[in-house]
């Protein structure tokens, strides 16, 4: 997916993914008919993709900052990137 948001673009297809919320549950992947994506971009800006199988509702994209992207990180229970590739620095320890 591809979308044009502030005269920038933010692309799925060549983003790294990041986490989401992706699961089989041997039936569908879907979560209660829609999915969360967090990818980061080559630049280093974070970004929710958004999928649904609902009629009526978007597929959609949102520019996300490094402090809700480390939130949605936390949320989500899929990573595919590790913490110090994804934020560049090391968990600190509660």
């Amino acid at each position: 997916m591809q979308q044009i948001i502030g005269g920038k673009k933010y692309e799925t297809e060549t983003a790294g993914l990041v986490a989401s919320d992706l699961y089989w549950d041997r039936h569908n992947w879907q979560r209660r008919g829609m999915n969360t994506y967090l990818y980061k971009t080559k630049n280093r800006v974070f970004f929710l993709h958004k999928a649904t199988i609902w009629q009526g509702e978007r597929v959609s994209i949102e520019v996300v900052s490094v402090d809700e992207a480390k939130d949605w990180y936390g949320r989500l229970p899929e990573s595919k990137m590790g913490y110090k590739d994804a934020f560049g620095v090391e968990l600190v320890e509660a």
